[in-house]
């Protein structure tokens, strides 16, 4: 089967300027990303999806492909990466490449490895479903979660879990916001990967930081160091 990586990076990130290139332990972030993707031995081409030129040197200068320009109208606050992926897919049949199955890799995810994206796919392959997908488990209940109220007191979501034990209550996992594979066809029909059609492929919460704000950066550079510290 024929695979290729897709990378979306669009130029107005707007929690933290510039984050897709902003320097990650040495590296743009989105280097740490292509290189594990390049690294994996799986694809015929690794792309990544920009609006922004900068960026796409980055990503070429680190042995990606950029051969489009993302629209406009795909690089807003709104888009959601199904769209901007089958944008990416309509692109190469238009140009005579056809995939059997795409793998969307953030460009954010500097505690991916190439293992990872291996065990994805032997996830896609193996389990019958049409997406494979990076998940984590969440660090407590979620049906003992509280929120806020206006008078700046506090209910939980699920009352009646007040007095359930928490080895008593099933586990919650939620995306690790990583790696994304699916097969072609799939992708352009917009099947929804969280639903029967897509399976998880759980990774420990030690190499999972959703990088959003300046808060997550420093907690993910901190993590990193450990991570590579023990894979040496």
């Amino acid at each position: 089967m024929r695979r290729v990586a897709i990378i979306p990076a669009r130029g107005g990130s707007k929690r933290i300027p510039r984050k897709n290139i902003k320097p990650f332990h040495g590296q743009p972030m989105i280097a740490w990303s292509i290189h594990a993707a390049l690294q994996s031995d799986l694809f015929e081409r690794v792309i990544v999806s920009t609006d922004d030129a900068e960026i796409a040197g980055v990503a070429r200068d680190f042995g990606a492909d950029a051969p489009f320009v993302r629209p406009a109208s795909l690089a807003d606050d709104h888009t959601g990466t199904g769209a901007v992926v089958c944008s990416a897919l309509d692109w190469l049949i238009q140009n005579g490449e056809r995939y059997d199955a795409c793998c969307c890799i953030y460009a954010t995810a500097p505690f991916l490895t190439p293992e990872r994206l291996r065990e994805g796919w032997q996830a896609l392959q193996t389990r019958g479903k049409a997406f494979a997908f990076s998940a984590t488990s969440y660090a407590f209940p979620i049906q003992r979660a509280i929120r806020l109220t206006e008078t700046g007191g506090v209910e939980m979501f699920w009352p009646e879990h007040r007095a359930t034990r928490s080895q008593d209550l099933p586990p919650a996992y939620h995306d690790a916001a990583q790696f994304y594979w699916g097969l072609t066809e799939a992708w352009l029909s917009g099947v929804d990967a969280f639903s029967e059609a897509g399976t998880a492929v759980i990774l420990p919460r030690t190499e999972v930081v959703d990088i959003d704000t300046h808060e997550d950066w420093e907690v993910a550079e901190q993590i990193f160091r450990v991570f590579t510290s023990q894979r040496r």
